[in-house]
């Protein structure tokens, strides 16, 4: 009886390796793509490696950052988020997953409510990202910054449902917390101050006060 469930032992061993040969071969060729910049042809490939093998991390992380740089938020989103299932404390999945969301919540074709949900969800993102790993702290405060502002602007559109000048105004002064604190450990540095300065300007006119 063994011996008659041996073909079908082989069979089955034989499957699982040809299908762990192609996916390595797609995850190869995806990465050869992907280090040249061929961001099309990365996509490609490691779509078909993910088909086959839907736990590789290091491929679906390939394929978000591969679909971000395509400008396919949406695809970018959902890869990342699978490579965040698959390894929770990857906080660079998490700043990039916020990076294709701030993208999304800047579409005036998406309704109000979608937009808000990416702002929130860049935002999110991006906290769990400095929780996960300090030393990315520079490039995530900046980028949260950044994210607080727009937030902050959206909630401060006239007539719209999502009015709400509070929150608005207190992303606007949150957006200015995060950049301080970059410009505190880089005062080299004059990009940032002239994106505090646009914070400060945005909230002195939502607040009426000017210096």
């Amino acid at each position: 009886m063994h011996l008659m469930r041996l073909p079908a032992i082989f069979s089955l061993l034989l499957i699982t390796s040809l299908e762990s040969s192609a996916q390595n071969a797609y995850v190869k060729l995806g990465q050869q793509a992907f280090m040249d910049g061929n961001f099309k042809s990365a996509v490609a490939q490691l779509e078909k490696a993910c088909m086959i093998d839907s736990t590789n991390a290091n491929a679906y992380w390939m394929l978000g950052y591969s679909y971000y740089h395509s400008q396919n938020y949406r695809k970018s989103i959902a890869a990342f988020t699978k490579t965040i299932y698959i390894h929770p404390t990857d906080a660079t999945a998490y700043y990039y997953r916020a990076r294709a969301k701030s993208y999304l919540g800047k579409d005036t074709f998406l309704s109000y409510d979608e937009r808000e949900k990416y702002l929130l969800g860049a935002i999110f993102d991006l906290t769990k990202a400095i929780a996960i790993d300090p030393t990315e702290q520079t490039k995530c405060f900046q980028t949260r910054g950044i994210a607080y502002r727009e937030y902050g602007i959206f909630k401060l559109q006239p007539n719209i449902k999502n009015y709400d000048k509070i929150r608005g105004i207190s992303s606007l002064k949150a957006s200015i917390g995060d950049l301080e604190k970059v410009l505190k450990d880089n005062p080299s540095r004059s990009d940032i101050s002239s994106l505090i300065d646009l914070s400060k300007e945005k909230l002195a006119t939502f607040t009426g006060k000017h210096n």
